[in-house]
C-alpha cells in the first residue's frame, strides 16, 4: 500500500530522547539547549509592528493574483536587501518560497536526476537526509576539519566528485560548527564548481548573526557556473511562522535563464507562498531594520556569555564559532553519549550528542541562543557535570 519511500519516513524514538520523555513524564522541566526556535528564548519580532503590517499586507491583496517567482514588490524588496551588502541581483533572479527547506527540494529537483549526488559538508544538520530522500537524491558528505576550525577542505572534497555529482551544498554560517567560509575558501570552491560544471547550492540563513567577519562573503558572481542562494525570514527577523524564504540565482547567463525557466514551473505547480505574507515583506524589510541589527547584537552577547562560561571550564575544549546559533564543545575522553544522558538526568537539559550530526568523537553540541538567566544558571551546571564525566573516565 505504500511506497518505499515512505517505509524510510517513519522517526524512530532514539536513547536520548527516550530519557527525555520518561524524565517529563515524572513531571521533571526539561530545557532544550538545542532547539533552533529563537521565539521559545524570548526573542520575538515587535507584534504591535507586525499587527500593522500585516493588515496592510491583506488589504494589498484583496483579490487573488498570484505570480509564480513571488509578487514583484517582495522580490524587489529581497533585492535591495542585497544591495545594501553591495550584490548587485535583478528581483528577476529571486524566487519566492515557503522557506529554506522547500528551497532545498527546488533545487535538488532542479539539479539532479534520481541517483545522482550532491555534496553536502559533514558535519551537517540531520534535515538534509529526509530532503534528499524525498528528491530521490544522494548526499555525499565533504569533511569539515575541525582542526583548520572546521574550514572546508577542498582537496578531500574534490575527491568525492564523480561522473554523478550535480552540485555542492555550502553552508555558511555552518551549522552547527558556526564556521564562516571566508573569500578564500569560497573561490577555491567556485573553482572546484567551475572545473566540474557543478552548481552551489548556498544557504545563508544565519547570515545576520556573525562574531568576526562585518559581512557574509558570498558566492555571487564567482567563477561557479550556477549559484543559489538561500535565506528567508525565520532566523533573520526572528519570524519562523511566517514561512517566507527565497533564491537568488546568479552565474553564466544561459544557465540562469534556464535554471529561472524551471523554477518559475515548479513553482507554479505549488504556488506555496501565502500573498498577504509576500504582501508584508517589503514593510518587514523596512520597519525590521532596527530590529535586525538589534537582534543580531543580542545573539552576539548571548554568545559572549556563553563564551565567558566555557572559557573558565579547566576540562573544556571548544572551536569557537565565527556566527550563527551553535557550538560544538569536545567530550575528551568521555563518551558523547554517556555524557549527553548523564547531562540529561542530572541537569535537565537536552543537549545532542555529536553523532547526531555524523560528527567525529566525541562532541556535544548546543545553541547558546537562550535567555541569558538560562546561560548564567544552566552553562555552569551541564560543565560540571562533563568535568566530572571526564575525571572518571
Amino acid at each position: 500500500m505504500f511506497s518505499k519511500i515512505a517505509s524510510k519516513l517513519h522517526g524512530e524514538s532514539n536513547a536520548l530522547y527516550r530519557i527525555r520523555d520518561e524524565l517529563k513524564t515524572q513531571g521533571h522541566d526539561i530545557r532544550d539547549l538545542v532547539s533552533g526556535n529563537v521565539n521559545d528564548q524570548g526573542f520575538v519580532f515587535p507584534q504591535d509592528i507586525l499587527e500593522e503590517i500585516l493588515v496592510r499586507g491583506a488589504r494589498r491583496c484583496p483579490i487573488y493574483h498570484p505570480d509564480s517567482f513571488g509578487q514583484r514588490p517582495a522580490r524587489e524588496a529581497v533585492s535591495e536587501y542585497y544591495r545594501e551588502y553591495g550584490h548587485e541581483i535583478s528581483p528577476d533572479h529571486i524566487l519566492i518560497t515557503p522557506g529554506t527547506s522547500i528551497s532545498y527540494w527546488y533545487c535538488f529537483k532542479l539539479l539532479a536526476d534520481e541517483d545522482d549526488e550532491i555534496l553536502c559538508p559533514c558535519p551537517s544538520y540531520p534535515l538534509f537526509d529526509y530532503i534528499a530522500l524525498l528528491s530521490g537524491v544522494k548526499l555525499i558528505p565533504y569533511p569539515l576539519r575541525e582542526s583548520k576550525g572546521w574550514g572546508i577542505d577542498i582537496e578531500q572534497l574534490e575527491a568525492c566528485i564523480s561522473t554523478k555529482t550535480r552540485a555542492l551544498v555550502l553552508i555558511s554560517p555552518h551549522n552547527p560548527t558556526g564556521h564562516v567560509s571566508p573569500p578564500e575558501e569560497i573561490t577555491a570552491l567556485a573553482d572546484v564548481a567551475r572545473r566540474h560544471g557543478l552548481a552551489i547550492i548556498s544557504d545563508e540563513v544565519f547570515s545576520e548573526f556573525l562574531f568576526g567577519h562585518k559581512s557574509l562573503p558570498r558566492p555571487f558572481h564567482s567563477a561557479a557556473p550556477l549559484v543559489f542562494v538561500l535565506n528567508g525570514f525565520s532566523k533573520m527577523f526572528a519570524l519562523p511562522g511566517m514561512k517566507f524564504g527565497w533564491m537568488a540565482v546568479s552565474g553564466h547567463a544561459d544557465k540562469v535563464r534556464q535554471a529561472i525557466r524551471s523554477l518559475e514551473m515548479i513553482s507554479d505547480t505549488f504556488l506555496p507562498v501565502n500573498e498577504i505574507v509576500q504582501a508584508s515583506a517589503p514593510e518587514i524589510f523596512q520597519r525590521g531594520r532596527d530590529f535586525r541589527i538589534g537582534f543580531a547584537r543580542q545573539i552576539r552577547e548571548c554568545w559572549n556569555l556563553a563564551e565567558n562560561f566555557l572559557a573558565q571550564s579547566n576540562n573544556c575544549s571548544y572551536i569557537r564559532p565565527d556566527g550563527g546559533f551553535y557550538v560544538t564543545v569536545q567530550t575528551g575522553e568521555a563518551d558523547e553519549e554517556i555524557a549527553a544522558e548523564a547531562i540529561l538526568r542530572e541537569n535537565h537539559l537536552l543537549i545532542h550528542p555529536g553523532f547526531f550530526y555524523d560528527m567525529t568523537p566525541n562532541h556535544l553540541v548546543m545553541s547558546f541562543v537562550q535567555r541569558p538567566g538560562t546561560i548564567r544558571e544552566e552553562f555552569p551546571a551541564w560543565l560540571k557535570t562533563l568535568e566530572k564525566l571526564q575525571e572518571g573516565s
